[in-house]
C-alpha cells in the first residue's frame, strides 16, 4: 500500500494502447501537467499509453507520479515514474490505485478502464469510499453511461456520482474544486 501522507493524490485511469499522437495521449499528458500545477501528485497503473502520458504531463510539470504496477506483468514500467509501488495481485493494486486518492479521471480504455472505473463507481455508490469526484474525460462516456442505464440497473442517482468533462482543463477544475473536502485514510 502507498505510504499514509499528506500528499493529494489523483488516479488517472485509461487505455494502454494508445500512442504519443493520439488524441487521448494529448489529452492525459494536458491533464496530467494541469493536475501537477494545482499541486496533485498523479498515480497510475504505471505503464504505456493514458498511464504514460499522464506521468509525462505530471512530470514535465514538476509533478510527483506514483506507478502502481503489477509484478506479474513482465513489461516496464513507464520511465516518468518518480515512485514505483508493486502489486502481485490484481486486487491489491487496484486497492493501491484507489484508496489513497482523493479524486479519479478516466479517459478512453478497455476492459480494465472499465473495470477501474466500475469498482470506483460502486465504492462511491455504496458507501465504501466517502464522496469524491469520478471524472469521465472523453466524448465517449456520456454514450456508454446512456447504454448501461438503458441495459444494465443505473438509477439517475447512480448516475450523479460522476462527473463528465469534455477536456483536461475541465477535468482538473472539477477535481480541485470538488477534492476540497475529502479525507483520505
Amino acid at each position: 500500500m502507498l505510504e499514509n501522507t499528506s500528499e493529494k493524490i489523483v488516479t488517472i485511469f485509461g487505455g494502454s494502447k494508445c500512442g504519443e499522437n493520439s488524441p487521448e495521449y494529448r489529452e492525459a499528458k494536458a491533464l496530467g501537467g494541469e493536475l501537477a500545477k494545482a499541486g496533485f501528485t498523479i498515480c497510475t497503473g504505471g505503464y504505456l499509453g493514458i498511464m504514460e502520458a499522464a506521468s509525462r504531463g505530471a512530470r514535465e510539470a514538476g509533478g510527483r507520479v506514483f506507478g502502481i504496477v503489477l509484478n506479474q506483468f513482465k513489461s516496464e514500467p513507464n520511465r516518468y515514474l518518480t515512485d514505483k509501488v508493486a502489486s502481485d495481485h490484481f486486487y491489491d493494486r487496484l486497492q493501491n490505485l484507489i484508496m489513497r486518492s482523493v479524486g479519479f479521471v478516466a479517459l478512453r480504455g478497455g476492459m480494465g478502464t472499465v473495470s477501474e472505473v466500475s469498482l470506483v463507481w460502486n465504492k462511491l455508490q455504496t458507501g465504501v469510499l466517502e464522496r469524491r469526484p469520478l471524472v469521465l474525460l472523453g466524448d465517449c462516456w456520456k454514450e456508454v453511461v446512456k447504454v448501461w442505464q438503458e441495459n444494465l440497473v443505473v438509477s439517475d442517482a447512480d448516475v450523479a456520482l460522476l462527473d463528465f468533462a469534455s477536456d483536461a482543463e475541465e477535468a482538473a477544475r472539477i477535481i480541485v474544486e470538488k477534492s476540497r473536502k475529502v479525507r483520505v485514510s
